[in-house]
């Protein structure tokens, strides 16, 4: 067993059997449908939230956790005796949960000064987020200390990118979430449109008339950012399983994928990307 531990969001999305495997705890997001509070995988679930939202009226919004909320999740591991916490947080640019954290950490020290945590700032989401967590908990397992993790997590910042696509680009838009995207709307509307994430916020990375020309360009993006080397690369959707192997098998006939795995969102990216998403989340393997 690791002395330490890895906090993450629960929009990282990560699969739960990896998760348990790994020992990586998360912080739930709130999500609100209507007058109801619901928290991220654990009072609503992806098929559930899924048939809500393709219903809605009124798309439902989303809050991210509290600083009491990371205090007791602190506090709770500091009780299974962690020492050392390393906490990795959705973009701060789209999100305050880093922010919350940060406060989580200063209440955590002046009650236990002993104990180290460290909240960084991902400046990215889902399984781009996740990989820097499973990354961190797979090293803390064989070993690593926690500067050790620093340096790796800081390493894969500039490097760990996210492309997805989605039926269209509704739901980021009305959920305030498509930042520098937001002028393709209109046109972009009937169309594939293809996103990314730079410096924490959305991007337009392009826009296709079909699926199959959308995960072309992923493809090809990839390839142009990592060229022959080895990649890690996690298919992520929501609700679109069968179009994200499709995804999957395009992308590893071209490229040297040496670890892959598949998620499907969390309710709390579920609800801005809506129904339909697929996309990815790689980073180049050095070495």
């Amino acid at each position: 067993m690791s002395q330490i531990a890895v906090v993450t969001d629960s929009v990282a999305s990560i699969p739960e059997n990896l998760m348990e495997r790994l020992g990586i705890q998360t912080v739930a997001y709130y999500v609100h449908c209507g007058q109801e509070v619901l928290r991220d995988l654990i009072t609503i679930q992806r098929d559930e939230f899924l048939s809500r939202l393709s219903d809605a009226a009124v798309l439902p919004t989303t809050a991210c956790p509290g600083p009491g909320d990371y205090f007791e999740k602190y506090q709770k591991l500091i009780s299974e005796g962690f020492s050392e916490i390393l906490s990795l947080h959705i973009t701060s640019r789209g999100s305050a949960a880093y922010q919350a954290a940060c406060v989580a950490k200063t209440m955590i020290a002046s009650q236990y000064p002993d104990i180290r945590i460290e909240v960084v700032d991902t400046l990215n989401v889902s399984l781009c987020q996740g990989w820097m967590a499973v990354e961190s908990a797979r090293a803390a397992l064989a070993g690593a200390s926690l500067d050790d993790l620093l340096v790796m997590v800081r390493g894969m910042l500039p490097v760990t990118r996210m492309i997805q696509t989605a039926d269209t680009l509704k739901y980021l838009y009305m959920g305030g979430r498509i930042g520098l995207a937001k002028r393709l709307m209109g046109a972009m509307l009937n169309v594939k449109p293809l996103i990314g994430m730079k410096d924490g916020v959305i991007v337009s990375l392009g826009m296709a008339h079909s699926r199959t020309q959308t995960y072309n360009q992923m493809a090809a993006y990839i390839s142009d950012a990592v060229g022959q080397g080895k990649v890690k690369v996690a298919y992520v959707h929501a609700g679109a399983l069968e179009e994200t192997l499709k995804l999957k098998k395009i992308v590893e006939s071209r490229l040297n994928v040496v670890e892959s795995m598949i998620a499907e969102l969390s309710p709390a990216l579920a609800v801005h990307t809506g129904p339909g998403t697929t996309g990815l989340c790689f980073y180049p393997v050095r070495g």
